[in-house]
């Protein structure tokens, strides 16, 4: 196949994924990636579909709804990278928006490796419901921007 195809093939199998990951189906999601993939984020590794499913299974239990905006999106050969807005709903009926790096290595079109950056501590403020959760994310969050301000 040639770079052009490869790419094209590429960004319509990561389209799929995020229309899948909309859709909220483990089962489907899971097809998505090989066997001996590896998912990076949050200073953790999680590694196999066993790996895939505990991820899944932690981002769904956050949100009822969820759906991407895409920012950017290149492909360099097997590798895809998008910046883009997730705007959610959370299980206790919050909206959260936020913005969020994503790496994919692709091997035959399986997801090989899946890197993903986000600021934490904007999802923790949209799944935290105690006050005294609120009163420590936000000094967290004023402390860290300390002298930007």
């Amino acid at each position: 196949m040639m770079d052009d195809q490869i790419k094209e093939k590429i960004l319509k199998v990561a389209a799929d994924l995020d229309n899948d990951l909309e859709k909220m189906n483990i089962d489907t999601l899971l097809t998505y990636f090989s066997k001996d993939c590896e998912i990076e984020m949050l200073g953790i590794t999680l590694t196999g579909i066993s790996g895939v499913r505990k991820w899944l299974s932690w981002f769904f239990k956050s949100f009822s709804t969820i759906k991407f905006e895409p920012i950017i999106i290149m492909v360099e050969g097997d590798v895809f990278f998008e910046e883009f807005y997730i705007h959610g709903v959370t299980q206790n009926n919050k909206k959260l928006t936020g913005k969020i790096a994503e790496i994919l290595v692709y091997e035959n079109y399986k997801i090989k490796n899946l890197r993903l950056y986000f600021d934490r501590l904007n999802f923790a403020d949209a799944s935290i419901t105690g006050f005294l959760e609120k009163k420590i994310v936000n000094f967290i969050k004023n402390k860290s921007l300390k002298d930007l301000k």
